[in-house]
């Protein structure tokens, strides 16, 4: 019971990655998990897709009508991390009531992804890895595999003062041009 519990907080603490896989040895409720979550788009009739963008998915239904499904992009999430759906049909596909049609977050083809599968190794690194300290591969950081994409959220009030309304600007001084070279006009 108590590794059960460990597992289900380290769950709980995982953020979606951005190439997420599904996990090489599952349970079997990988694919109920993703779908009872609700961050994957169903078919809700069988049919066929007629159109597919990064934004919809329209599918002509057997019984004559036609639906299309919105597909959200990069919408901040309550925890500060990216709500991203990725479409995992293509045109003229045949798809049946219940199929996935966009992953979610933390999905994979329809299945809860919450990592990646690693080549991993338990022993001694000249000391490097004390106690619970890790090693990674140059590789992991290089090319984005344990990636995520956090938003923020940012309000800053202009208020009317005494001297005259605050003025918002980029001009912050003894700060190089360089350093604000990122930011709006």
């Amino acid at each position: 019971a108590n590794r059960a519990l460990m597992g289900s907080n380290m769950m709980r603490q995982a953020v979606p990655l951005i190439k997420a896989e599904s996990p090489l040895v599952g349970t079997g409720m990988e694919y109920r998990c993703a779908v009872d979550a609700g961050d994957v788009i169903k078919a809700e009739k069988d049919g066929v897709v007629q159109e597919v963008s990064a934004d919809y998915i329209t599918v002509a239904n057997d019984d004559g009508t036609y639906t299309t499904y919105r597909v959200a992009k990069f919408t901040r999430s309550n925890q500060g991390t990216s709500f991203n759906q990725k479409v995992v049909v293509d045109e003229g596909a045949r798809v049946i009531e219940g199929q996935v049609l966009a992953d979610g977050p933390s999905t994979d083809e329809g299945e809860m992804a919450l990592g990646k599968n690693l080549l991993v190794a338990f022993m001694p690194w000249e000391g490097h890895n004390y106690e619970d300290a890790i090693i990674l591969s140059q590789r992991l950081v290089q090319d984005d595999v344990l990636s995520s994409i956090h938003i923020e959220e940012h309000e800053v009030d202009a208020r009317d003062t005494k001297l005259g309304p605050e003025e918002i600007t980029r001009d912050i001084p003894n700060v190089s041009e360089e350093v604000l070279s990122d930011l709006d006009e």
